[in-house]
């Protein structure tokens, strides 16, 4: 292998800026692209999704539901995950993201109370159920909100 026959993977190279109407011989000349004549041909061509007055697509799609924006997506773990940690250890939202438990934390992690504990620890995260609460404590550990 040569310094010189090193090559860019297909297709990883795209220009941005091609220079369009440049003559026949640059593959992009005389209408540079947009055909023939046509309301497309010209300057103050119509925006995107503009249909010629029909009624667009997009308008035309029923609209169902609604999507609160101010949501927040929270990670939930139940309380029988838990047990992959040594008995004693503090368990953080970086600590779940060490062991594999979690992989991106969002807005916030909650532990939830599904399954059984078996170890005593000292847990601080964003949010608890009830239940998961009491089974924390009730082995002697502690369910801190952070």
């Amino acid at each position: 292998m040569n310094l010189s026959d090193l090559r860019p993977a297909d297709g990883s190279k795209q220009s941005n800026n091609f220079r369009k109407g440049r003559g026949h011989a640059s593959g992009n000349g005389k209408t540079a692209g947009y055909g023939h004549k046509g309301q497309k041909a010209r300057s103050g061509r119509p925006r995107a999704g503009f249909e010629g007055g029909q009624n667009p697509f997009f308008r035309r799609l029923p609209k169902r539901g609604f999507r609160n924006r101010n949501t927040k997506e929270i990670i939930t773990v139940n309380v029988s995950m838990l047990n992959r940690f040594e008995d004693g250890a503090e368990v953080t939202v970086e600590s779940l993201m060490d062991i594999g438990i979690i992989t991106n934390p969002k807005d916030g992690i909650k532990i939830l109370g599904n399954g059984e504990l078996t170890k005593k620890l000292n847990v601080k995260v964003d949010a608890f159920s009830d239940c998961a609460k009491q089974k924390i404590e009730a082995l002697g550990g502690k369910a801190e909100v952070i």
